[in-house]
């Protein structure tokens, strides 16, 4: 079994990082992979067991369920139901936690999954990178968005 395990500090406080995480069908706002992404049933999208079905930029299709959502811890679990990449069992855990000095966040993301042999260390670099990593550059991006319109006003 593969594990990847990525983590950072976000310069912008716990609350403003949980607020755009924990939409679990808002990845596509900030996520520059995702191109588009809708919850299945209309269900809201922090009810645990929704399942998001989304596009990435490539015309890639993937299904995910969100298997947990804390708002006191500020964490969410979710694993992939669909996908093109051959990802297996692969279950993620997020949490985000208060950075005192300096009103920061760290935000920590890891996984576990199995591929096919022979794979696992591309498979875990594309997730590491291009997921976490990538994901991490989006939201410092988005927040630095949004704090450059309120100085704006």
């Amino acid at each position: 079994m593969v594990r990847v395990v990525k983590s950072t500090i976000i310069d912008a406080p716990v609350e403003a990082v949980w607020e755009i995480l924990r939409d679990f069908n808002g990845h596509d706002r900030w996520h520059p992979a995702v191109a588009d992404s809708v919850v299945e049933r209309s269900l809201p999208s922090d009810k645990v067991g929704c399942v998001r079905r989304f596009h990435l930029v490539d015309g890639s299709e993937l299904r995910e369920q969100l298997l947990t959502l804390s708002d006191l811890d500020m964490a969410f679990s979710y694993c992939l139901l669909d996908t093109p990449v051959p990802l297996f069992n692969y279950v993620a855990h997020v949490r985000l936690l208060p950075v005192t000095d300096g009103d920061r966040t760290f935000w920590h993301w890891e996984s576990r999954f199995d591929t096919p042999a022979g794979r696992e260390e591309e498979l875990a670099r594309m997730v590491g990178s291009d997921i976490y990593e990538g994901g991490f550059a989006a939201i410092r991006a988005e927040l630095a968005s949004a704090q450059a319109g309120q100085g704006a006003r």
